[in-house]
Protein backbone atom coordinates (compact mmCIF):
# COMPACT_ATOMS: atom_id res chain seq x y z
CA UNK A 1 0.00 0.00 0.00
CA UNK A 2 1.25 3.28 -0.95
CA UNK A 3 1.46 6.29 1.19
CA UNK A 4 -1.65 8.16 1.42
CA UNK A 5 -1.30 12.03 1.14
CA UNK A 6 -2.90 15.16 3.06
CA UNK A 7 -4.90 17.51 1.28
CA UNK A 8 -3.16 19.51 4.11
CA UNK A 9 -0.39 18.73 5.90
CA UNK A 10 -0.11 19.03 9.50
CA UNK A 11 1.36 22.47 10.62
CA UNK A 12 5.33 21.77 12.35
CA UNK A 13 8.45 23.51 13.31
CA UNK A 14 10.75 22.68 10.76
CA UNK A 15 11.05 19.68 8.18
CA UNK A 16 9.71 16.90 10.37
CA UNK A 17 7.02 16.99 13.24
CA UNK A 18 8.89 16.35 16.80
CA UNK A 19 6.35 16.25 19.51
CA UNK A 20 3.98 13.49 19.83
CA UNK A 21 0.96 14.92 18.85
CA UNK A 22 2.45 16.25 15.56
CA UNK A 23 3.28 12.78 13.90
CA UNK A 24 0.74 12.11 11.92
CA UNK A 25 1.75 9.34 9.96
CA UNK A 26 3.39 7.16 12.55
CA UNK A 27 -0.04 7.73 14.83
CA UNK A 28 -1.68 6.22 11.86
CA UNK A 29 0.07 2.97 11.42
CA UNK A 30 -2.15 1.39 8.78
CA UNK A 31 -2.42 4.16 6.77
CA UNK A 32 1.40 4.60 6.30
CA UNK A 33 3.02 1.12 6.28
CA UNK A 34 6.17 2.46 4.74
CA UNK A 35 7.30 4.94 7.26
CA UNK A 36 6.20 2.85 9.71
CA UNK A 37 8.46 0.27 8.77
CA UNK A 38 11.15 3.39 8.31
CA UNK A 39 11.17 4.08 11.88
CA UNK A 40 11.33 0.54 12.97
CA UNK A 41 14.26 -0.09 10.56
CA UNK A 42 16.15 2.41 12.50
CA UNK A 43 15.75 0.84 15.77
CA UNK A 44 13.22 3.53 16.74
CA UNK A 45 9.26 2.74 17.57
CA UNK A 46 7.22 4.40 15.98
CA UNK A 47 4.36 7.17 18.36
CA UNK A 48 1.59 5.65 19.59
CA UNK A 49 2.59 2.51 18.76
CA UNK A 50 4.47 -0.77 20.46
CA UNK A 51 6.81 -3.43 19.34
CA UNK A 52 5.92 -6.51 20.96
CA UNK A 53 9.04 -8.39 22.29
CA UNK A 54 10.00 -11.98 21.93
CA UNK A 55 6.87 -13.24 20.17
CA UNK A 56 8.50 -16.17 18.74
CA UNK A 57 9.90 -17.27 22.08
CA UNK A 58 6.41 -17.12 23.71
CA UNK A 59 4.98 -18.73 20.83
CA UNK A 60 7.35 -21.21 20.96
CA UNK A 61 6.82 -22.04 24.74
CA UNK A 62 3.52 -21.86 24.66
CA UNK A 63 2.61 -24.43 21.96
CA UNK A 64 -1.13 -22.67 21.55
CA UNK A 65 -3.25 -25.65 19.72
CA UNK A 66 -6.63 -25.07 18.16
CA UNK A 67 -9.53 -24.96 20.51
CA UNK A 68 -7.48 -24.24 23.80
CA UNK A 69 -8.12 -21.02 26.31
CA UNK A 70 -5.85 -18.36 26.73
CA UNK A 71 -5.28 -15.78 28.64
CA UNK A 72 -3.05 -12.16 27.90
CA UNK A 73 -2.58 -10.66 31.43
CA UNK A 74 -1.01 -7.62 29.70
CA UNK A 75 -2.57 -7.06 26.47
CA UNK A 76 -1.20 -3.23 25.48
CA UNK A 77 -0.88 -2.36 21.83
CA UNK A 78 -1.87 -6.59 21.03
CA UNK A 79 0.76 -7.77 19.38
CA UNK A 80 0.69 -10.54 21.46
CA UNK A 81 -2.42 -11.24 21.75
CA UNK A 82 -2.79 -11.12 17.89
CA UNK A 83 -0.37 -13.98 17.28
CA UNK A 84 -2.06 -16.19 19.94
CA UNK A 85 -5.27 -15.70 18.19
CA UNK A 86 -3.35 -16.78 15.29
CA UNK A 87 -2.15 -19.90 16.57
CA UNK A 88 -6.28 -20.59 17.69
CA UNK A 89 -7.35 -20.67 14.01
CA UNK A 90 -10.26 -19.51 14.74
CA UNK A 91 -11.61 -22.22 17.72
CA UNK A 92 -10.93 -21.58 21.29
CA UNK A 93 -10.48 -18.02 23.18
CA UNK A 94 -7.81 -15.09 24.39
CA UNK A 95 -9.37 -13.14 27.23
CA UNK A 96 -7.04 -9.83 27.46
CA UNK A 97 -6.41 -7.65 30.72
CA UNK A 98 -5.54 -4.08 31.01
CA UNK A 99 -5.89 -1.37 33.40
CA UNK A 100 -5.25 1.37 30.87
CA UNK A 101 -9.03 2.86 30.00
CA UNK A 102 -7.34 4.68 26.99
CA UNK A 103 -5.51 1.79 25.63
CA UNK A 104 -7.89 -0.74 25.69
CA UNK A 105 -10.70 0.19 23.69
CA UNK A 106 -7.83 1.22 20.65
CA UNK A 107 -6.27 -2.23 21.22
CA UNK A 108 -10.18 -3.77 20.69
CA UNK A 109 -10.60 -1.76 18.22
CA UNK A 110 -7.98 -3.00 16.43
CA UNK A 111 -8.02 -6.81 17.00
CA UNK A 112 -11.33 -6.41 15.76
CA UNK A 113 -9.95 -4.80 12.33
CA UNK A 114 -7.97 -7.79 12.31
CA UNK A 115 -11.10 -10.10 12.08
CA UNK A 116 -11.45 -11.59 15.39
CA UNK A 117 -14.31 -11.16 17.13
CA UNK A 118 -16.28 -12.03 20.23
CA UNK A 119 -16.46 -15.42 19.66
CA UNK A 120 -12.46 -15.28 20.14
CA UNK A 121 -11.63 -12.69 22.12
CA UNK A 122 -12.59 -10.91 24.93
CA UNK A 123 -11.05 -7.26 26.21
CA UNK A 124 -11.49 -6.75 30.16
CA UNK A 125 -10.51 -3.92 31.76
CA UNK A 126 -8.84 -4.70 35.08
CA UNK A 127 -5.59 -5.26 36.43
CA UNK A 128 -4.04 -8.60 36.12
CA UNK A 129 -3.91 -9.25 40.29
CA UNK A 130 -7.26 -9.60 39.81
CA UNK A 131 -6.83 -13.06 37.77
CA UNK A 132 -9.01 -14.78 40.31
CA UNK A 133 -11.94 -12.86 39.54
CA UNK A 134 -11.29 -13.40 35.86
CA UNK A 135 -11.16 -17.02 36.16
CA UNK A 136 -14.18 -17.80 38.62
CA UNK A 137 -16.58 -15.91 35.49
CA UNK A 138 -14.71 -17.42 32.57
CA UNK A 139 -13.00 -20.65 33.62
CA UNK A 140 -9.35 -21.84 33.86
CA UNK A 141 -6.86 -21.53 31.50
CA UNK A 142 -4.36 -23.47 29.05
CA UNK A 143 -1.71 -21.14 28.72
CA UNK A 144 -1.10 -17.49 30.34
CA UNK A 145 1.27 -14.29 29.00
CA UNK A 146 2.26 -11.67 31.58
CA UNK A 147 4.04 -8.92 29.81
CA UNK A 148 5.75 -6.48 32.70
CA UNK A 149 6.63 -3.78 30.48
CA UNK A 150 5.04 -0.61 30.25
CA UNK A 151 3.77 -0.16 26.91
CA UNK A 152 5.69 2.64 23.92
CA UNK A 153 2.06 4.32 23.65
CA UNK A 154 2.02 5.19 27.29
CA UNK A 155 5.76 5.84 27.35
CA UNK A 156 6.33 8.13 24.54
CA UNK A 157 2.70 10.26 24.79
CA UNK A 158 3.79 13.02 27.18
CA UNK A 159 0.36 13.88 28.60
CA UNK A 160 0.66 10.45 30.45
CA UNK A 161 4.08 11.68 32.59
CA UNK A 162 6.33 8.11 32.24
CA UNK A 163 9.33 10.08 30.70
CA UNK A 164 12.00 12.35 31.72
CA UNK A 165 11.93 12.87 28.11
CA UNK A 166 9.28 15.00 27.23
CA UNK A 167 7.36 17.72 29.11
CA UNK A 168 3.93 16.75 30.68
CA UNK A 169 2.79 16.25 34.00
CA UNK A 170 4.37 14.21 36.54
CA UNK A 171 1.74 11.51 36.46
CA UNK A 172 3.01 7.67 35.78
CA UNK A 173 -0.49 6.36 36.66
CA UNK A 174 -0.99 2.91 34.58
CA UNK A 175 -5.11 3.88 34.62
CA UNK A 176 -5.55 7.63 34.98
CA UNK A 177 -8.65 7.68 36.44
CA UNK A 178 -7.49 5.32 39.87
CA UNK A 179 -5.33 6.67 42.35
CA UNK A 180 -2.92 10.05 42.93
CA UNK A 181 -0.54 11.26 40.15
CA UNK A 182 2.93 11.06 41.28
CA UNK A 183 3.17 14.79 41.81
CA UNK A 184 0.65 13.97 44.40
CA UNK A 185 2.68 11.50 46.12
CA UNK A 186 6.05 12.59 46.26
CA UNK A 187 4.35 15.30 48.55
CA UNK A 188 3.23 12.95 51.10
CA UNK A 189 6.54 10.94 51.19
CA UNK A 190 9.40 11.71 53.77
CA UNK A 191 12.48 11.77 52.92
CA UNK A 192 13.84 8.32 54.23
CA UNK A 193 10.49 7.30 52.60
CA UNK A 194 11.30 8.36 49.32
CA UNK A 195 15.16 7.15 49.66
CA UNK A 196 13.58 3.71 50.24
CA UNK A 197 11.35 4.15 46.88
CA UNK A 198 14.61 4.89 45.08
CA UNK A 199 17.16 1.67 46.48
CA UNK A 200 14.19 -0.96 46.73
CA UNK A 201 12.32 -0.09 42.91
CA UNK A 202 15.89 0.96 40.73
CA UNK A 203 18.64 0.19 42.85
CA UNK A 204 20.12 3.43 42.49
CA UNK A 205 22.85 4.21 43.91
CA UNK A 206 22.21 8.02 44.39
CA UNK A 207 19.05 7.40 46.32
CA UNK A 208 20.32 9.35 49.38
CA UNK A 209 21.03 12.44 47.95
CA UNK A 210 18.43 12.65 45.67
CA UNK A 211 15.85 12.10 48.01
CA UNK A 212 17.14 14.77 50.01
CA UNK A 213 17.21 17.19 47.27
CA UNK A 214 13.71 16.53 46.17
CA UNK A 215 12.12 16.00 49.73
CA UNK A 216 13.68 20.01 50.01
CA UNK A 217 12.66 21.34 47.14
CA UNK A 218 8.94 20.50 48.15
CA UNK A 219 9.18 21.00 51.29
CA UNK A 220 10.36 25.00 50.15
CA UNK A 221 7.39 25.16 48.47
CA UNK A 222 8.63 24.77 44.78
CA UNK A 223 6.32 22.65 42.20
CA UNK A 224 7.16 19.22 41.18
CA UNK A 225 4.37 19.36 38.81
CA UNK A 226 5.87 18.32 35.86
CA UNK A 227 8.66 15.60 34.43
CA UNK A 228 10.65 18.53 33.35
CA UNK A 229 11.11 20.32 36.87
CA UNK A 230 11.73 16.81 38.48
CA UNK A 231 14.41 16.50 35.65
CA UNK A 232 15.99 19.46 36.82
CA UNK A 233 16.16 18.50 40.07
CA UNK A 234 17.65 15.37 38.91
CA UNK A 235 20.13 17.19 37.05
CA UNK A 236 21.02 19.81 39.64
CA UNK A 237 21.43 17.01 42.05
CA UNK A 238 24.17 15.33 40.18
CA UNK A 239 25.96 18.35 39.10
CA UNK A 240 28.96 17.43 41.39
CA UNK A 241 29.68 14.42 38.25
CA UNK A 242 32.47 16.16 36.04
CA UNK A 243 32.62 13.25 33.59
CA UNK A 244 33.02 13.86 29.69
CA UNK A 245 29.43 11.29 29.63
CA UNK A 246 27.90 13.64 32.84
CA UNK A 247 24.74 13.70 30.56
CA UNK A 248 24.30 9.95 29.69
CA UNK A 249 25.11 9.63 33.54
CA UNK A 250 21.95 12.03 34.49
CA UNK A 251 19.74 10.72 32.06
CA UNK A 252 20.16 7.23 33.41
CA UNK A 253 19.71 8.75 36.90
CA UNK A 254 16.32 9.80 35.40
CA UNK A 255 15.28 6.81 33.95
CA UNK A 256 15.56 5.33 37.45
CA UNK A 257 13.81 7.58 38.95
CA UNK A 258 11.14 7.89 37.13
CA UNK A 259 10.97 3.64 37.35
CA UNK A 260 10.80 3.83 40.92
CA UNK A 261 8.39 6.64 41.12
CA UNK A 262 6.15 4.65 38.59
CA UNK A 263 6.28 1.39 40.76
CA UNK A 264 5.37 3.06 43.76
CA UNK A 265 2.50 4.95 41.95
CA UNK A 266 0.82 1.52 40.57
CA UNK A 267 2.43 -0.33 43.30
CA UNK A 268 3.70 -3.14 40.95
CA UNK A 269 5.46 -4.86 43.14
CA UNK A 270 2.44 -5.77 44.92
CA UNK A 271 0.53 -6.49 42.55
CA UNK A 272 3.29 -8.68 40.73
CA UNK A 273 3.47 -11.18 44.35
CA UNK A 274 -0.31 -11.23 44.33
CA UNK A 275 -0.49 -12.16 40.70
CA UNK A 276 2.23 -15.10 40.72
CA UNK A 277 0.58 -16.31 44.03
CA UNK A 278 -2.83 -16.91 42.14
CA UNK A 279 -1.25 -17.55 39.01
CA UNK A 280 -0.87 -21.50 39.77
CA UNK A 281 -4.76 -21.85 41.07
CA UNK A 282 -6.07 -20.28 37.48
CA UNK A 283 -4.30 -22.96 35.21
CA UNK A 284 -5.34 -26.31 34.22
CA UNK A 285 -3.62 -29.12 34.75
CA UNK A 286 -0.54 -28.91 32.39
CA UNK A 287 -1.21 -25.42 31.97
CA UNK A 288 1.65 -22.79 30.64
CA UNK A 289 2.72 -19.27 31.93
CA UNK A 290 5.31 -17.30 30.31
CA UNK A 291 6.23 -13.81 32.29
CA UNK A 292 8.49 -11.00 30.55
CA UNK A 293 10.24 -8.47 33.36
CA UNK A 294 12.26 -5.68 32.57
CA UNK A 295 14.34 -5.40 36.01
CA UNK A 296 15.78 -6.88 38.40
CA UNK A 297 13.36 -6.64 41.01
CA UNK A 298 10.66 -7.43 38.59
CA UNK A 299 12.52 -10.78 37.82
CA UNK A 300 13.54 -11.46 41.60
CA UNK A 301 9.87 -11.71 42.38
CA UNK A 302 8.88 -14.10 39.48
CA UNK A 303 12.25 -16.29 39.74
CA UNK A 304 11.77 -16.93 43.44
CA UNK A 305 8.00 -17.94 42.89
CA UNK A 306 8.58 -20.10 40.62
CA UNK A 307 11.54 -21.94 42.36
CA UNK A 308 9.06 -22.21 45.48
CA UNK A 309 6.34 -23.93 43.49
CA UNK A 310 8.31 -25.94 41.60
CA UNK A 311 10.07 -27.32 44.59
CA UNK A 312 6.93 -28.05 46.32
CA UNK A 313 4.95 -29.47 42.96
CA UNK A 314 2.66 -27.17 41.96
CA UNK A 315 4.99 -26.90 39.15
CA UNK A 316 6.06 -29.74 36.96
CA UNK A 317 8.86 -27.85 35.52
CA UNK A 318 10.43 -24.14 35.58
CA UNK A 319 12.73 -22.26 33.26
CA UNK A 320 16.38 -23.01 34.94
CA UNK A 321 17.94 -20.04 32.78
CA UNK A 322 16.44 -16.90 31.97
CA UNK A 323 16.11 -16.35 28.59
CA UNK A 324 16.62 -13.07 26.50
CA UNK A 325 15.62 -11.82 23.02
CA UNK A 326 18.36 -11.67 20.59
CA UNK A 327 21.17 -9.36 18.92
CA UNK A 328 18.97 -8.95 16.08
CA UNK A 329 15.63 -8.16 17.75
CA UNK A 330 17.49 -5.92 20.45
CA UNK A 331 18.61 -4.16 17.63
CA UNK A 332 15.28 -3.30 15.72
CA UNK A 333 13.55 -2.29 19.04
CA UNK A 334 16.27 -1.13 21.75
CA UNK A 335 13.39 -1.02 24.15
CA UNK A 336 13.76 -4.89 23.81
CA UNK A 337 17.10 -5.25 25.65
CA UNK A 338 16.31 -5.56 29.20
CA UNK A 339 13.95 -8.21 28.66
CA UNK A 340 13.89 -11.34 30.81
CA UNK A 341 11.58 -14.16 29.89
CA UNK A 342 10.74 -17.03 32.94
CA UNK A 343 8.09 -19.99 32.06
CA UNK A 344 6.42 -22.30 33.94
CA UNK A 345 4.10 -25.79 33.79
CA UNK A 346 1.64 -26.69 36.05
CA UNK A 347 1.91 -30.34 37.24
CA UNK A 348 -1.17 -32.65 35.58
Amino acid sequence: MSEQVHKRRKKYKGTHPRRFDEKYKELNPEMYPETIEKVISKGSTPAGMHISIMVDEILEFLDIQPGQIGLDCTLGYGGHTSKMLEKLEGQGHVYGLDIDPIEIEKTTQRIRNKGFDEDIFTSILTNFRNIDEVSEKYGKFDFVLADLGVSSMQIDNPERGFSYKKEGPLDLRLNPKMGKPASEILKELSKEELENILEENSDEPYADILAKNIYSFIRSGMEVETTGQLYKIIDKTLNFIEDKNRKDLVNKTAARVFQALRIEVNQEFEVLHEFVEKLPKILNPGGRVAILTFHSGEDRIVKKAFKEMKNSGVYEDVCRNVIRPSKEECHRNSRAKSTKMRWAIKAK
